[in-house]
């Protein structure tokens, strides 16, 4: 069946999807045999989105990064972890729905799995802000964090936002605060923690839950201290320059793990992870797997080193 939604670089895949799908109505109504005309043309267009998905620019990988169809962090929590228990609120103000988190097992082992969250529709998006969290959203998922340290237990989060809420309320309830807060109490967790860029990495918004051990980011997902719009609009006056903003950003997951500030590019299937989420889910939670075992074999005041090393080598030069 033909995707509802496309984007501008993925209409050849569209054009041989109709193809074949015209192919087979034709040859349900006429009771053919067409099976020998459809698997070559199967094979072509599964070589036609291997070949685009692997030669996408930067601001193509944002738009795959914002695709609406593309797995969200409930859609990953269904299908890599069991018996998930939502817990709400921060205690200091309410629950804020851009942001869910709660208990769960990997495998049988408890975990506590945190994310941003946005909606499918436009009632779902206003409940969700569009994933942009509120300061009570970051303070619970601090929160959930200091219990998972109380129980010994690992926190994984899911970072998929465009960025922290700016908008007046957020600001006065002390939007800063909650995210600088964040930061700083991240840094000093006992516990093994890793995050995962799922889709968009939106500047504070998405490092108030991203300073981990690990830094994992899915193939077609994007992190970055500004999105391409803004960052041309700021330095060219002109949001049309985001193709130019987005190459030199450096925002995709390969640019990234070259320049050394994530530890691994979880591949995704052929077309995006909005193709296939189940293939998706199981690659992100096979290097979860990996990830915490390797985690787990390391004493506590360890972990807290290699964390701190980690972010002070980013941004690092020698010069000569």
């Amino acid at each position: 069946m033909a995707r509802a939604f496309s984007l501008d670089f993925e209409k050849p895949i569209m054009e041989l999807e109709r193809q074949i799908e015209q192919l087979k109505r034709l040859a349900d109504e006429r009771e053919l045999d067409v099976q020998g005309e459809i698997e070559p043309l199967e094979r072509k267009l599964a070589e036609l989105r291997r070949e685009i998905y692997k030669n996408l620019t930067p601001l193509q990988r944002v738009q795959v990064a914002r695709h609406p169809k593309r797995p969200f962090t409930t859609d990953y929590i269904e299908r890599i972890f069991t018996d998930f228990v939502e817990l709400r609120g921060d205690r200091l103000y309410r629950d804020d729905p851009a942001i869910v988190g709660g208990w769960a097992r990997l495998k049988g082992r408890p975990i506590m799995v945190i994310g941003h969250q946005k909606g499918r529709d436009t009632k779902e998006n206003l409940r969700r802000n569009f994933g942009m969290p509120h300061p009570e959203g970051y303070r619970k998922a601090l929160r959930l964090m200091h219990m998972a340290e109380r129980f010994g237990a690992p926190v994984v989060t899911l970072i998929d936002t465009p960025g922290a809420y700016p908008g007046l309320g957020a600001e006065e309830r002390g939007q800063a605060e909650a995210i600088a807060h964040n930061l700083e109490e991240m840094a000093a967790l006992r516990i093994p923690f890793i995050a995962v860029v799922i889709g968009e990495g939106g500047s504070g918004g998405a490092l108030a839950i991203g300073v981990a051990d690990r830094l994992l980011m899915l193939e077609n997902s994007i992190y970055s201290v500004i999105s391409p719009e803004g960052c041309a609009a700021i330095l060219w006056n002109d949001a049309g320059q985001k193709e130019r903003a987005a190459e030199a950003l450096k925002l995709t997951a390969r640019d990234l793990n070259d320049l050394g500030v994530i530890d691994q590019i979880i591949p995704e299937p052929p077309g995006g992870a909005h193709t296939d989420p189940d293939g998706a889910a199981a690659a992100l939670g096979a290097a979860l797997e990996t990830h915490l075992a390797d985690l787990a074999a390391l004493q506590p005041d360890d972990r807290i080193q290699q964390r701190a090393d980690k972010y002070r080598k980013i941004g690092q030069f020698t010069e000569g």
